[in-house]
């Protein structure tokens, strides 16, 4: 029996303990007493704090590059091949689901994550390990013939070391992601959570350093909370790749950072998507659940792929409005830890205060509160926030420009398809989108028309496809399929003698 599987067989013989835990940082498959203190993880939703977070000094993480450094130029992880790899894979995958109930838990006390989005945000993860195990497998060598004599070997080889940056809203599923894909491709990793949602991370690290075959130093993870040990992960020059999720000006500062060395990024940032109603669409209630949810309380309105711009014309506004706006008071905004429970807080003190401001500017600005607007009555704990929808929002305003990361819906009218296009790209940024209409042909034609990174037409997103944006949104396509793995890679091409 390997090594793996005494551990797997120890674990099920005894009751699995939380991942709500006091840990340290994961060094080169040890964990490592932090040499800056610990700091607080709070709960957001009842502003407690739910333990202590490692804070990784500067030469914590430059430890953590070293030794995912020589984890990839001279460890076993480059001789295991892609079955290898993709046999780790498959046992991340299978313990991320033995412990799916374990991360949910985690998940509704330090990022606020609601029942409603548990497949999403949890169950999910452990398929994406598995579906990367079977894509790397695919990852072989392509003859291509042109001009000349001989053939061309088409080669893609692993980048190196990889430094994986993520957020603090979808923490869990995007972890995994981009260590699945970067692990596939053969690269080895330090990952940084978010200081918010540090154990996140943590917990990734003890299921893989319990249940997995994957070699020490391959998969390294810090929580430091200062920015100095931070931008080590973006200008240290053994690191090859930088893949960060996470705000556009941020994002912008990864790129200056990485930019002297040219290091190869990976950049999915922020977004203030559109989704426009045509005129010809017959609004159901189901059709209006959805709307509400991608464009509004999804993770209490904290993703950037929301749909937070509503685009409606004059013969639906006031119609669409009214329903929403119903739909909007009936939502169970509380403790995440209530399965009936439906919309959960904000992450901080400081985003629900952020969130406030944009709302109090867009009504001074002219916009019209039509609900929400504040704090839910009766959650005087917490860092709620009410679904709020604002009508007479103009396409140059403040709050149809700026991301709001809250559960804030902007309605704007439109005269017209090629007034509709005209507001959808008004805009820095280009990450999503949506068209509804009965003629599927027309809704499609607008679609084609967006300036966006990916588009559903009547609700219908886009599968196992490349997800990335255009202009502020970044560049780069995160994905599910080979395309995800290739971003982490590079391309040789070998001229072979006929």
């Amino acid at each position: 029996m390997t090594d793996v599987r005494v551990r797997k067989r120890m674990t099920e013989l005894h009751t699995p303990r939380s991942l709500v835990d006091t840990y340290q940082l994961y060094i080169d498959g040890r964990w490592v007493e932090p040499e800056d203190g610990r700091y607080e993880d709070v709960n957001p939703a009842t502003e407690q704090s739910i333990g202590t977070a490692p804070d990784a000094s500067v030469a914590q993480v430059g430890a953590a590059i070293d030794a995912a450094r020589r984890a990839f130029d001279g460890g076993p992880w480059g001789r295991l091949g892609p079955e290898g790899r993709a046999g780790c894979l498959n046992q991340l995958g299978e313990a991320l689901l033995k412990h799916a109930d374990e991360i949910f838990a985690l998940s509704q006390v330090e990022w606020g994550c609601v029942t409603n989005e548990r497949m999403m945000q949890i169950d999910g993860a452990g398929y994406m390990s598995m579906h990367a195990a079977q894509l790397a497998t695919k990852l072989v060598d392509e003859p291509v013939t042109g001009i000349g004599a001989g053939t061309t070997l088409l080669r893609r080889e692993p980048l190196g070391v990889v430094s994986i940056l993520t957020p603090w809203n979808f923490p869990h599923c995007l972890n995994v992601m981009k260590v699945n894909n970067a692990l596939a491709a053969g690269n080895t990793v330090v990952l940084k959570p978010s200081p918010l949602t540090p154990l996140a991370g943590l917990a990734l690290a003890r299921i893989i350093d319990e249940e997995t075959d994957i070699p020490p130093g391959v998969v390294n993870v810090v929580t430091p909370s200062g920015l100095e040990a931070a931008k080590l992960l973006t200008t240290d020059p053994r690191i090859d790749m930088i893949s960060f999720t996470g705000s556009s000006a941020v994002g912008c500062e990864v790129m200056r950072a990485a930019g002297d060395a040219m290091k190869r990024l990976l950049l999915e940032c922020g977004g203030k998507s559109a989704s426009i109603i045509l005129d010809d669409t017959q609004v159901t209630d189901e059709m209006l659940r959805q709307m509400l949810f991608d464009c509004c309380s999804l993770h209490a309105g904290q993703a950037c792929i929301l749909h937070s711009r509503l685009l409606l014309p004059d013969s639906l506004h006031d119609d669409v409005v009214d329903r929403l706006v119903a739909l909007a008071r009936g939502v169970k905004v509380g403790d995440p830890q209530d399965p009936a429970v439906q919309m959960g807080p904000l992450i901080s003190a400081a985003q629900r205060d952020r969130v406030q401001a944009h709302v109090d500017g867009a009504v001074n600005d002219g916009a019209k509160l039509a609900t929400g607007g504040g704090r839910p009555a009766g959650l005087d704990v917490g860092f709620y926030f009410e679904p709020t929808i604002l009508t007479g929002v103009q396409p140059d305003s403040t709050i149809a420009q700026e991301e709001v990361f809250g559960p804030v819906l902007s309605v704007l009218r439109y005269r017209d398809d090629e007034d509709a296009v005209a507001i959808a790209n008004n805009s820095c940024y280009g990450l999503s989108g949506a068209v509804w209409g009965s003629d599927v042909d027309r809704a499609v034609g607008i679609a084609r028309r967006m300036r966006t990174g990916q588009v559903a037409v009547n609700g219908i997103g886009p599968g196992d496809a490349p997800f990335g944006g255009f202009k502020l949104s970044g560049f780069g396509r995160e994905s599910g399929g080979i395309t995800g793995l290739h971003q982490y890679m590079e391309v040789k091409a070998i001229g072979i003698p006929a």
